[in-house]
């Protein structure tokens, strides 16, 4: 085989939704070569210095007094400090240069996309973006080795949430903004994460490669754009071709401010087309942790139904999770979603297509009457904001992710 050579699909292309979105959305022959494939597989090996500089830095200073710094820096400049760490210099001083490509209008017409859709923009992220992130076995030795994100898995999906309101609300990613602090905030959170896994002496690094690496980073930012923007067409929304380069343009940003190298940022819905045919050939491949995870995820969903309380509560529980099950079976495909545990109820399956039939019938009536977009997304950010209360009230949420920040480098018990 030579290097030109297309290599043959991946299995998380060959079922599911998967199969049809790569059959008729992607735009022509996306298979990688192996010289590319060989490439991307050099990022498994590279981490984020900066990040870890600072990460260091803030170990080095009294408790407390690094992370001071660095929240001061991220919501009010690396000028409102006086005389601080090189190592806040150098990554500051590099955030804050905006580059050239970033247009701060397509990003808010990307973020004004994604609102229009209010909270039905959570079960792709949920069910395909996270569920679906399962599958990548060694994106998974973080999650599981910090010894409490599989059993908060409630607590993680809200803040997951949370976040993803932050970076997709119009604004919100200018310098200091709140998607912005956010952006950066998490990034820290991954270095802490590393930092943590690199001190533990049971890490394997010949199988799971650098932990929270160059490609696993590029890989959560591709669940969030074009795989959401596909998890959304599979529930009926339609978004126009403007509408969708301008979400990946949102994410090519986002990934940006959260470290990641240049040349694994999609610049249009083709590259991300691509990059995705490389990660589904070298990434997602599932093990017993992904399996953990799954079954977290979806007793996070069925907790939500719990809450109620008594038989109406239990009964919403087992529903929710049904449904969100259901979603990511229909586009994950009957191998994986069998692998990792999830409910095969062909009734409820059905009625996700119903639902995703009507609104598709919406949006196309939305799309051809005049002012209905503007009334939509009014109506988005209004669902989105009211969400974001109900989540306030049921896990406190600390936009500085300090708990994180404490993670052990022993192994989980």
């Amino acid at each position: 085989m030579t290097a030109e050579e297309r290599l043959p699909d991946p299995e998380l292309l060959r079922q599911g939704g998967f199969r049809l979105a790569a059959t008729f959305l992607a735009p022509g022959d996306i298979r990688g070569t192996e010289r590319q494939r060989r490439r991307l597989r050099e990022f498994a090996q590279a981490e984020d210095p900066l990040a870890d500089a600072v990460v260091a830095m803030i170990r080095s200073l009294p408790a407390g007094e690094g992370r001071r710094l660095f929240n001061r820096a991220v919501e009010h400049g690396l000028d409102s400090l006086d005389d601080p760490p090189v190592e806040l210099v150098d990554f500051f001083r590099r955030v804050e240069a905006t580059p050239y490509w970033v247009d701060h209008k397509r990003l808010d017409r990307g973020a004004r996309a994604i609102v229009r859709t209010g909270v039905l923009s959570l079960f792709p992220l949920g069910d395909i973006a996270l569920m679906g992130g399962y599958l990548a076995s060694r994106a998974t030795k973080p999650l599981v080795g910090t010894g409490v994100i599989e059993y908060a898995a409630t607590r993680r999906l809200t803040e997951t949430a949370r976040w993803w309101f932050d970076v997709t609300t119009p604004g919100a990613l200018h310098v200091g903004a709140e998607g912005y602090v956010a952006a950066l905030r998490v990034r820290l959170v991954h270095a802490h994460v590393r930092a943590a896994m690199n001190r533990r002496d049971d890490w394997d690094y010949e199988s799971w490669d650098r932990p929270i690496n160059q490609v696993q980073t590029a890989g959560t930012l591709l669940l969030f754009s074009l795989v959401y923007v596909l998890g959304m067409r599979v529930l009926g929304v339609r978004y126009t071709d403007a509408e969708r380069a301008d979400i990946i343009h949102l994410w090519r940003y986002v990934g940006w401010l959260m470290g990641v190298d240049d040349e694994l940022l999609p610049a249009t819905e083709e590259d991300a087309w691509r990059l995705l045919w490389l990660l589904a050939a070298t990434e997602f491949v599932p093990d017993e942790d992904s399996k953990r995870l799954a079954a977290a995820l979806l007793d996070a969903y069925a907790e939500t139904g719990r809450e109620r309380g008594g038989p109406l509560g239990a009964v919403l529980g087992e529903l929710s999770m049904r449904v969100h099950g259901s979603i990511s079976r229909l586009v994950l495909g009957k191998s994986n979603s069998d692998f990792l545990g999830l409910p095969d109820d062909p009734i409820v399956q059905l009625a996700v297509l119903a639902v995703a039939a009507g609104n598709f019938v919406v949006e196309t009536v939305r799309q051809r009457l005049p002012g209905a977009t503007w009334v939509q997304e009014r109506l988005g950010e209004f669902t989105r904001r009211r969400y974001a209360e109900l989540l306030g009230k049921s896990v406190r949420h600390d936009p500085t992710y300090a708990r994180y920040m404490r993670v052990r480098a022993e192994p989980a018990a």
